[in-house]
C-alpha cells in the first residue's frame, strides 16, 4: 500500500498535467510557430476590433496615433461607408444591376482588407501605442468580443492537442474513463444515501406525528387547567370584591376622621398665621428700623473713610515729598561717603608714608650712631696703636746699645 500511493499520487499529477494546458510546454519549433501565429492573430483580432471605436473618437484619439495611422483610418472609414450604402443600395435596386454591384463590392471588401492589414502593420510597429490603445479603448462590440473569445479557445484546444502525444491521448481518455466510472460509483452511493435519508426523514415524520399526539394531548390537559383557572380566579375575584367592599367602609371611615382632623389643623393655622403675622409686623418694624440705623451707619463709615482718605492722601504726599529728598540726601551721602574713603585712602597713604619715613630715620640715626662708635672705637684704637709703637721703639734702642759695648 505504501508504494502504491506514490504511484497513485504520480498518476494523478500526470492526469492533472494532461487536462491543464498549462503544464504542456512546445516539444519542436514547428509547435511553436504555429502557437505563434495563433498568439499573433489573437493580437491582430483585438486591434482589429478596436478599429471602429477607435475612428468614432478619432479626435480624441489623433494626436497619440500619428498622421499616417489616422490618414489610413480615414480611408478605412471612407471605405467602409461605400460598402454600406452599396449594400443598402443593392436592396432597392433591381437585378439586373446585381452583378455589376456584386464586382463592386468584392474590389470594395479587397481595398478594406488592405486598408486593415495598413492599419494593422502601422500600428503593430508601434508596441507602446498598441498598449494605449487596449487601455483607451476598452469598449467592443459584442460579436466581435464572441468571435475572438472563441478563437482564443480554439488557440488553446490546437495548442493542448499539438503538445499531447497518442500515448498521453489514451493515458487522457483512461483517465476520463476512470473519472466516469468514479463518477458513477459516486452517483451510485448518492442514490443510496437518498434512501437512507428518504428513510430517516419518514421515521422522523413518524417520531413527529406522535409528538403531535403527545402536544395535542397536553394541550387538551392545558385546556381543563385553564377551565379550572377561570373558576378559581372568579372565585379569587368574588372573595377579593368582597374584601375590596369592606376595605372602602374602613377607608371612607378613616378618611372622614381624617377629615375632622384636617379641619382642627386648619383651625389651628389659622390661629398661628395671625399670630405669626403679628410677629412679622413686629420684626418688619424692627427690621426697618435697623435698616435706617445701617443707613446712617453708613453714611458716618463714609465720611470718616472720606476724612481718613484725605488724611491719607496728605500722609503719602508727604511721604513721597520726604522719600524724594531721602533720595536726594542718599545720593549725597553716596557722593559724601566717595569722598570720603577717597580722604580715608589718602590719609592712610600718608600715615604709611610717615611710618615709612619714621622707620628709614630711625635706621638712619641707628646707622650713624653705630657709624659714629665704630670711627670713635677705630680713633681709640689707631691712638693706642701709635702709643704703642712708640713705646716699643724707645725699648729697642736701648737694648742695642748694651749689646755693642760687650762686644768689644
Amino acid at each position: 500500500k505504501g508504494m502504491q500511493a506514490p504511484e497513485k499520487a504520480k498518476i494523478t499529477l500526470n492526469a492533472m498535467k494532461m487536462l491543464d494546458p498549462h503544464w504542456l510546454k512546445p516539444n519542436s519549433i514547428e509547435t511553436e510557430r504555429i502557437i505563434t501565429v495563433l498568439d499573433e492573430t489573437v493580437v491582430q483580432l483585438e486591434l482589429s476590433s478596436l478599429i471602429p471605436c477607435i475612428i468614432d473618437s478619432l479626435d480624441r484619439f489623433a494626436d497619440v496615433l500619428g498622421p499616417e495611422i489616422t490618414n489610413n483610418l480615414m480611408e478605412h472609414q471612407k471605405l467602409s461607408n461605400e460598402i454600406e450604402h452599396l449594400l443598402s443600395s443593392s436592396e432597392e435596386e433591381d437585378i439586373m444591376r446585381a452583378e455589376e454591384q456584386r464586382g463592386c463590392l468584392c474590389l470594395l471588401e479587397q481595398r478594406l482588407k488592405c486598408s486593415v492589414r495598413d492599419v494593422l502593420r502601422c500600428l503593430l510597429a508601434n508596441p507602446s501605442l498598441c498598449w494605449a490603445l487596449k487601455y483607451e479603448a476598452l469598449v467592443r462590440e459584442s460579436p466581435a468580443e464572441v468571435f475572438i473569445k472563441a478563437f482564443k479557445e480554439f488557440r488553446n484546444f490546437m495548442f493542448e492537442r499539438l503538445l499531447t502525444s497518442p500515448t498521453e491521448e489514451e493515458e487522457k481518455i483512461r483517465f476520463l474513463e476512470d473519472i466516469s466510472l468514479q463518477i458513477q460509483k459516486n452517483t451510485e452511493a448518492i442514490m443510496a444515501l437518498q434512501t437512507e435519508l428518504a428513510a430517516a426523514i419518514r421515521t422522523r415524520e413518524e417520531e413527529i406525528h406522535k409528538k403531535d399526539n403527545v402536544i395535542k394531548d397536553l394541550k387538551s390537559s392545558m385546556q381543563d387547567l385553564t377551565t379550572d383557572c377561570k373558576a378559581a380566579i372568579q372565585s379569587i375575584k368574588e372573595e377579593g370584591e368582597k374584601q375590596q367592599e369592606g376595605e372602602l367602609e374602613a377607608s371612607q371611615e378613616r378618611c372622614a376622621r381624617l377629615q375632622q382632623d384636617v379641619h382642627q389643623l386648619e383651625e389651628q393655622l389659622n390661629a398661628l398665621v395671625l399670630e405669626h403675622r403679628a410677629s412679622e409686623l413686629a420684626l418688619l418694624k424692627r427690621k426697618r428700623r435697623m435698616e435706617t440705623e445701617i443707613v446712617n451707619w453708613i453714611q458716618k463709615y463714609d465720611e470718616h473713610m472720606e476724612e481718613k482718605q484725605a488724611e491719607y492722601e496728605e500722609v503719602h504726599a508727604a511721604y513721597t515729598e520726604e522719600k524724594n529728598q531721602l533720595s536726594l540726601l542718599m545720593e549725597k551721602h553716596a557722593v559724601l561717603l566717595q569722598e570720603y574713603s577717597q580722604i580715608e585712602e589718602e590719609r592712610r597713604k600718608q600715615e604709611e608714608k610717615k611710618e615709612q619715613e619714621l622707620k628709614e630715620l630711625n635706621t638712619l640715626s641707628l646707622a650713624a650712631t653705630r657709624i659714629q662708635a665704630f670711627w670713635k672705637g677705630y680713633l681709640v684704637r689707631s691712638l693706642y696703636s701709635s702709643k704703642l709703637k712708640k713705646k716699643k721703639g724707645k725699648g729697642k734702642g736701648k737694648g742695642k746699645g748694651k749689646g755693642k759695648k760687650t762686644k768689644k
